[in-house]
């Protein structure tokens, strides 16, 4: 520990959470008439596995993390939220008719991995340069072995 405190877990766990839940919850709320008729286990389920295919994001207060995000952040989120949600319904409802289904793909683009972020100065690295390559010599591909 990094103080001589002592924690009481139940009192200091309520103060961080993943900034994803209450967004999800509300959205799964919102598209589900099961969820809104009350079906908690439903909600449950559908929330888990939309929140599994968005990255975590914990934080102490809602306002640390929409204070420093965008209009173009906020719109990304909502359009993250509400397809992994999408997702997520139609999975849990597949299972529950003993289907197989997959999920597709996670896209992992929120926020910290924007491509539109500007390069940093002197930090750029070109798309030339590849493994192995130097400065001021040309880019070494690398080696396939061959075929016999």
């Amino acid at each position: 520990m990094l103080t001589n405190r002592a924690y009481i877990l139940d009192d200091e766990v309520d103060f961080l959470h993943n900034y994803y839940e209450r967004l999800v919850v509300q959205e799964v709320h919102d598209q589900s008439e099961r969820v809104q008729q009350g079906d908690r286990d439903f909600l449950a389920d559908v929330a888990c596995v939309a929140l599994n295919r968005l990255p975590p994001r914990y934080i102490r207060h809602d306002v640390d993390m929409t204070f420093f995000m965008s209009p173009q952040d906020m719109v990304e989120i909502e359009r993250k939220v509400s397809q992994a949600v999408t997702d997520a319904l139609s999975y849990v409802e597949s299972r529950e008719r003993g289907e197989s289904p997959k999920l597709p793909p996670v896209e992992v683009s929120l926020i910290s991995t924007r491509g539109d972020k500007p390069a940093k100065a002197g930090k750029a690295v070109t798309a030339e340069k590849t493994e192995g390559s130097k400065p001021g010599k040309a880019p070494v591909k690398a080696k396939t072995p061959k075929k016999k």
